[in-house]
């Protein structure tokens, strides 16, 4: 795909529902179209069925060729891949990630991935690419179209499709440890009244030949109440909980050879100060990470499965 996935995919500013506000006009939003109509609203409603399908088709055979190619992929507990739209929060470790995840998620839901973060897609060769499969959904760097990317978004989950989307916000190099969250996760799944998946990503931050990758999925989190800031915040939290306890127990990987450190940093995109300044930031230790208690008026979702 394109460095624009590392460092893209994640969070925006979150946009918090006035109190005001009903639960169920947030219900109704997600159900005010049927999919046809919504796969219209997608960043490239001008694909006509047979299009989008065999573009999200050769996408997914050539990340298969890829990513099962060069690794070993196991995933942990495929059963709870769930059959519905949802959002899929995961730890972002390299530029190959959503090549992983189109490799080894099903077939449907159709899997939508939020990012890059360009304000036009049609320019560059690799951004082209992503413009034709029509699986991201971009938003400006500049965050000045985060209600189009929304839109976009609810289209995703109209359509009955799943979204992707690395919360950290950009690549880091640690295995084991976890970024802090921005809100763009759990304010989009709290907006459209649907689940929060967990997938913790292990072994990819670098690409040894036939290394072991592992993908494991978490059990689902329902969300319940609207979007205010203190509920986006409570489900960022249990959120990043559950991806840090899964991947408690990683380690970073040996130096990889030459060919495989020129490959696993081909489209990672470090930012300021490159894989230095990366490998120097750390996420929090769990016990920093409060939860915040369920706000006044707020209904509690029931336990995922």
């Amino acid at each position: 795909m394109s460095q624009t996935y590392g460092g893209a995919i994640g969070a925006s500013e979150p946009l918090v529902a006035p109190e005001a506000t009903r639960p169920e006009q947030h219900l109704a939003q997600r159900r005010h179209s049927d999919s046809a109509a919504a796969e219209r609203l997608l960043p490239r409603g001008d694909l006509g069925p047979f299009q989008r399908w065999f573009r999200n088709w050769f996408s997914r055979t050539i990340s298969k060729l890829i990513i099962k190619g060069w690794f070993r992929v196991t995933v942990v507990h495929p059963e709870r891949f769930l059959d519905e739209p949802c959002v899929y929060a995961f730890n972002h470790l390299s530029w190959m990630d959503p090549l992983l995840l189109m490799a080894t998620f099903p077939s449907r839901p159709r899997l939508y991935f939020y990012g890059p973060k360009q304000e036009d897609l049609r320019r560059g060769g690799r951004n082209r690419f992503m413009w034709w499969t029509g699986i991201p959904v971009p938003f400006s760097p500049l965050k000045d179209d985060l209600l189009t990317s929304v839109r976009y978004v609810q289209a995703v989950f109209d359509s009955g499709g799943a979204l992707a989307i690395a919360p950290e916000g950009t690549i880091h190099v640690h295995e084991g440890d976890l970024l802090p969250f921005e809100d763009g996760a759990a304010y989009l799944a709290l907006r459209a009244g649907v689940p929060i998946v967990p997938v913790a990503i292990t072994g990819i931050s670098a690409a040894f030949f036939r290394g072991r990758v592992l993908v494991r999925i978490g059990e689902s989190i329902p969300v319940a109440g609207r979007p205010t800031r203190g509920n986006v915040a409570r489900y960022s939290a249990l959120t990043w909980h559950a991806l840090r306890a899964a991947v408690d127990g990683d380690r970073d990987l040996p130096v990889p050879n030459r060919f495989e450190r020129w490959l696993t940093d081909l489209f990672n995109d470090w930012g300021e100060g490159g894989r230095v300044a990366a490998a120097s930031r750390r996420g929090p230790l769990p016990a920093d990470v409060p939860i915040p208690a369920a706000t006044r008026g707020e209904r509690e979702a029931p336990a995922g499965g």
